[in-house]
């Protein structure tokens, strides 16, 4: 049994055994088999060093000393610590003079002495306790004061409250939101619109939501501030041609086709856009569109309008340049407008194609960072549209009267009128302007007071002269209406004629 044992345990180390060797046998050949690699590599790399230009081993070798002296030589840097004497800190403090946390302002700053309102705001309005006929806000169709606008915002405020408190994506959207846009969209004849709470930041906002660092704008030289702020906000290249000036405008684009030609990959990713106004608020003029939008097609740039001033103005039902010359809503990719003048009401909308308009519900501040509109302002703009669809005599009348104001004051002998005949915004100025800007502004200034006096309230315009990329001129800004019959308009413009000759 013993041996029987002995037989079955031999063949079992033999194998120990063998396996022990085959490991030994196995680490000896990767050894081998490792050398001879390392050998292999360092003559490639050997090899290499002979066969490399001698630029890059001279490269080499001075990037390999200069690390080395970094290391090596180089001393860290210690700033200089010499600490001022308890005499030298004293005559530092008594030198020290602060800026003014406020700048110094002239008491007489019109700023500081503006008019108070104490009325509603319509045909009149009363200032300082004086009751004026108002010929400076922009109520062209005298919505403000229109029994059925005001019914209706006292119901939805009564229904919703005062406000939203919250932007559009965050509880910020109410149902009146979504009927105001679908009826904007059906009025301006688009596939779609967003609503903005803010007039000024619909534009602000619109043109920087597409326009991005890289593109280029072509941009009428007398747009409104808002759209100056948007343009500034998109980092865009702005190029800016004379106001209302087709030729200028062309000679641009061509220019531009020139840089086009000379760097066709860049040319290829820059987006090239053009801004302009329907109805510019700082000249009183309409802008040419239909010319425009030929050198739109011939040379392929977006084309954005901002219609703030002549929704409700221009064109027959009021809705606005496209139908003032009979454009077709597709030639236009954005258009902007505020709801603060023609409708009476606050915030604004942007109307276009379903994907333009998409675009700005997720790039556009004003709609995504601001509270959305108080609905009873929204209500207020549907009752207006309303009003619009059922009859066209207030765009009528409005029509008549800036004809009318228009032709009347071409005649006075000392007043040069500016702005399209039919525009409600006309820009008065002295026929024999001063050199100086302050004295003119001080002239116009006295007219408008002369007018307060006499119960006539108009407005010597202001700009932030700064900030401003083409400052216009003084004048006093007149804003006709709806509601002015033929007698008030004479009175107005005799009025307006006495002040002016008085200040000759």
């Amino acid at each position: 049994m013993l041996k029987q044992h002995f037989n079955q345990t031999i063949p079992s180390n033999f194998q120990i055994d063998n396996q022990i060797d085959n490991q030994i046998d196995n680490q000896i050949n990767y050894s081998i088999i490792m050398e001879s690699t390392n050998t292999w590599q360092l003559a490639e790399m050997v090899q290499s060093i002979y066969e490399a230009p001698a630029y890059h081993l001279i490269l080499e070798g001075a990037l390999f000393i200069w690390v080395l002296w970094l290391i090596l030589f180089r001393k860290s840097y210690k700033p200089k610590t010499d600490f001022l004497t308890e005499k030298e800190k004293d005559e530092l403090i008594q030198d020290w003079n602060p800026e003014p946390l406020v700048p110094k302002v002239d008491p007489n700053h019109f700023a500081l002495n503006s008019k108070v309102v104490s009325s509603k705001i319509g045909k009149y309005i009363e200032l300082n306790g004086k009751r004026c006929l108002n010929l400076g806000s922009h109520n062209y169709l005298g919505f403000s004061e229109e029994p059925d606008v005001d019914k209706m915002a006292i119901q939805s405020l009564r229904k919703y409250g005062c406000g939203s408190c919250g932007p559009r994506a965050f509880f910020g959207t109410v149902d009146i939101h979504l009927e105001l846009e679908k009826r904007l969209a059906q009025f301006m004849n688009v596939e779609e619109t967003v609503l903005y709470s803010y007039g000024f930041s619909t534009v602000a906002s619109a043109i920087p939501a597409y326009a991005k660092k890289g593109d280029i704008i072509f941009c009428d030289e007398a747009v409104s501030f808002p759209i100056q702020k948007g343009l500034v906000a998109s980092r865009s290249s702005l190029r800016f041609f004379k106001h209302n000036d087709v030729y200028d405008l062309e000679r641009l684009f061509k220019e531009s086709a020139e840089d086009d030609l000379k760097n066709p990959k860049k040319a290829k990713a820059t987006r090239k856009f053009l801004i302009v106004e329907a109805l510019y608020v700082n000249t009183g003029d309409i802008c040419p569109l239909d010319k425009m939008i030929k050198l739109k097609n011939k040379y392929k740039v977006r084309l954005f309008v901002d219609e703030s001033y002549s929704i409700g103005v221009l064109g027959k039902t009021g809705r606005g340049i496209k139908e003032h010359y009979d454009i077709d809503s597709l030639e236009i990719d954005n258009i902007t407008a505020s709801l603060e003048n023609s409708f009476a009401s606050y915030g604004g909308f942007a109307a276009g194609t379903s994907f333009i308009v998409d675009h700005q519900r997720l790039s556009g501040t004003g709609y995504c960072f601001s509270a959305s509109l108080p609905p009873l302002q929204a209500a207020a703009v549907i009752v207006a549209i309303d009003q619009l669809e059922q009859s066209t005599e207030r765009i009528s009348q409005l029509r008549r009267n800036c004809i009318q104001f228009h032709d009347q004051l071409k005649k006075c002998a000392h007043i040069q009128v500016e702005g399209d005949e039919i525009s409600p915004i006309k820009h008065l100025r002295f026929k024999y302007q001063s050199e100086e800007r302050a004295e003119e502004q001080r002239r116009l200034d006295n007219v408008a007071n002369y007018c307060f006096d006499k119960g006539l309230a108009v407005v010597s315009s202001r700009y932030l002269e700064e900030e401003e990329i083409r400052l216009p001129k003084p004048s006093i800004r007149l804003i006709v209406n709806s509601m002015l019959d033929e007698e008030l308009i004479n009175w107005s413009v005799n009025l307006l004629s006495e002040a002016f000759e008085k200040e000759k």
